[in-house]
C-alpha cells in the first residue's frame, strides 16, 4: 500500500472469546459436538424466555410506532424509568437527560474510548474484559494499562498496585471497575468500591463502572452500584444493558448513565460529545428500549430474576464441589455474573504437557494449532482440552493478564450436562498437569 493503513493500537483489537470458535468449528466439521464454554450467551445454553416476556415484545412488534426512530438519546419514557431506578438507591440522583442509549455496550465502550485524546488513559482490571482493554489500547496506540485482580484474595483488586500506577502515571484520567466482574465472577463489597472512590478523589479522576451484571448476584451477595458510593463531587459513568439480565443479547441494547456532569468542565464536554455522536448516528434500536419499562415493571419480573439467580448460584456450588478440590489450580467460588476464572499454579505448567486425543484427524489439527510461536501455556491447555474433550473455554492470557488459566461459564441449564462438563474438565486438568511426567518417562 502507498501508506500504512492501521494505527499502532489497532493491533490490540483481539477477541479470543470468539477467536477460539474457529478452532472448534474445525472439530465440528469432523462430526463432533462442542460444549461451548467460551461466551456468555444464555440463549445458547437453552435459557428459556418466559412467555409473559415474549408477549410484551410481541405486542410491541404489532404496534406501528415501534418501527420508527427512537429519540436520539433514547426513548424519554424509558430514560425516566431507568433514572427512577437509580434514584431509588439513594446515591447520586440523575434525570432522563443523564442517560444515553447505544446499540449494545460494545457500541458504548467503543464510543467512549473513541473520543478520548490518545494521551488520556483509563486504567482497568486484569484479567480484563477484552472489549474494554482492546478499545482502550486502540485509542491510545499502545498496550492497555491495568491494575491486578488477586486470585489469592477472592479476586479483589490489588489496591496498592492500583494506587501506585495512578500516582506515578499522570496520563491516567480514569479508573474502570467491572462489578460484578467479568471474567472472574466476583462482586465487590462496599468498602472496596469506597477505596476506588478515595483514589479517584485524591487524583481527580473519572470513575467508569461496567455494571451490566449488577442484578445477577447469588448465594447471599448483592451488588453495590457506583452511584451509591460516588458522592456529589466526582464524575462517573455507569454502563448498563439488558443482554445478560433479561436475557436478550440479540437486542444490542445498552446505555450510559452520567453522574455529576456539572462537577468537571472536561467531563461535561465528553458527555456532550457522546450525545452529539449519537445524534449524528440518529438513534439506537427502538424495540428493546420500548420493552425495558414494560418488562422490568411486570409483576413477575422480580421473581423471574430471583429464580434465575438462584439457579446460577446452585451451579456455582456444583462447580465448586467439582473444581474446588482439584490440585494445581487456584479456585474461587463466584458471587455474581455467570463466569469463573480458574488459575493454574505457575510451577505446575510446562510446554510438554498434553491430553490424549483418540481421533488422528483431531490430533493433526491440534498439532497444527500448537505450532503457533510463543504460545502461552494456558492456551496450550485450552487447545488440548478442545481436542480431547471438545470443551471450548478461553485462556486467561487472552484477558490481558500475566496469569495462566481459563474462563468458563455457569450458564448450562441442564444440570446433568453441567455436572458432566465440569467433571470431565476436572479430570482433564489433573491428567494434563501430570502428563509431562509420563511424557518424560516415555521419552526415557
Amino acid at each position: 500500500m502507498r501508506q500504512l493503513l492501521l494505527r499502532p493500537g489497532a493491533e490490540e483489537l483481539n477477541y479470543e472469546i470468539r477467536g477460539i470458535v474457529k478452532k472448534a468449528r474445525q472439530i465440528e466439521q469432523l462430526g463432533y459436538g462442542i460444549t461451548w464454554e467460551n461466551i456468555g450467551d444464555p440463549i445458547q445454553k437453552s435459557n428459556r424466555i418466559p412467555t409473559w416476556m415474549k408477549e410484551i415484545v410481541a405486542d410491541l412488534v404489532s404496534q406501528d410506532y415501534s418501527y420508527g426512530y427512537a429519540d436520539s438519546k433514547g426513548m424519554l419514557e424509558t430514560r425516566r424509568f431507568l433514572a427512577d431506578i437509580n434514584n431509588d438507591k439513594g446515591g447520586v440522583n440523575i434525570g432522563p437527560e443523564d442517560i444515553l442509549f447505544f446499540n449494545g455496550l460494545g457500541d458504548a465502550i467503543a464510543k467512549l474510548y473513541q473520543f478520548l485524546i490518545p494521551t488520556a488513559r483509563i486504567i482497568g482490571p486484569s484479567p480484563a474484559y477484552s472489549t474494554h482493554s482492546s478499545a482502550e489500547a486502540a485509542h491510545a496506540n499502545t498496550k492497555p494499562i491495568t491494575y491486578n485482580l488477586d486470585p489469592d484474595n477472592n479476586w479483589y483488586p490489588d489496591m496498592e498496585d492500583l494506587y501506585n500506577k495512578v500516582k506515578y502515571n499522570p496520563s491516567i484520567v480514569g479508573i474502570l471497575i467491572i462489578n460484578p466482574d467479568n471474567p472472574t465472577g466476583m462482586v465487590y463489597p462496599r468498602e472496596v468500591l469506597e477505596r476506588f472512590v478515595a483514589i479517584a478523589r485524591e487524583f481527580n479522576l473519572l470513575l467508569i463502572a461496567d455494571e451490566i451484571y449488577q442484578n445477577i448476584t447469588y448465594n447471599g451477595y448483592e451488588s453495590v452500584s457506583l452511584s451509591e458510593v460516588l458522592g456529589s463531587d466526582l464524575p462517573g459513568i455507569s454502563l448498563k444493558g439488558i443482554s445478560k439480565e433479561f436475557p436478550w443479547p440479540g437486542s444490542r441494547c445498552g446505555w450510559m448513565e452520567f453522574y455529576n456532569k456539572g462537577v468537571s468542565r472536561e467531563f461535561k464536554k465528553l458527555c456532550a460529545t457522546l450525545e452529539n455522536a449519537k445524534m449524528i448516528e440518529v438513534c439506537s434500536t427502538m424495540l428493546p428500549q420500548l420493552a425495558i419499562p414494560k418488562i422490568m415493571s411486570h409483576p413477575e419480573y422480580f421473581q423471574y430474576r430471583k429464580t434465575a439467580n438462584e439457579r446460577i448460584g446452585k451451579r456455582s456450588q456444583l462447580m465448586a464441589d467439582t473444581l474446588g478440590k482439584v490440585k494445581g489450580i487456584k479456585f474461587n467460588k463466584t458471587k455474581g455474573a455467570f463466569y469463573n476464572t480458574i488459575i493454574f499454579e505457575p510451577q505446575r505448567l510446562d510446554a510438554k504437557q498434553t491430553l490424549p486425543v483418540g481421533d488422528r484427524r483431531v490430533k493433526r489439527l491440534l498439532d497444527d494449532w500448537l505450532l503457533e510461536e510463543d504460545m502461552p501455556h494456558d492456551k496450550r491447555f485450552v487447545y488440548n482440552l478442545l481436542a480431547s474433550e471438545r470443551i471450548c473455554v478461553v485462556p486467561v492470557s487472552s484477558f490481558c493478564s500475566d496469569l495462566r488459566g481459563f474462563r468458563v461459564t455457569l450458564l448450562e441449564e441442564d444440570e446433568e450436562v453441567f455436572r458432566d462438563t465440569f467433571e470431565r474438565l476436572a479430570k482433564s486438568i489433573t491428567i494434563y498437569l501430570n502428563s509431562s511426567k509420563s511424557v518424560a518417562l516415555e521419552a526415557g
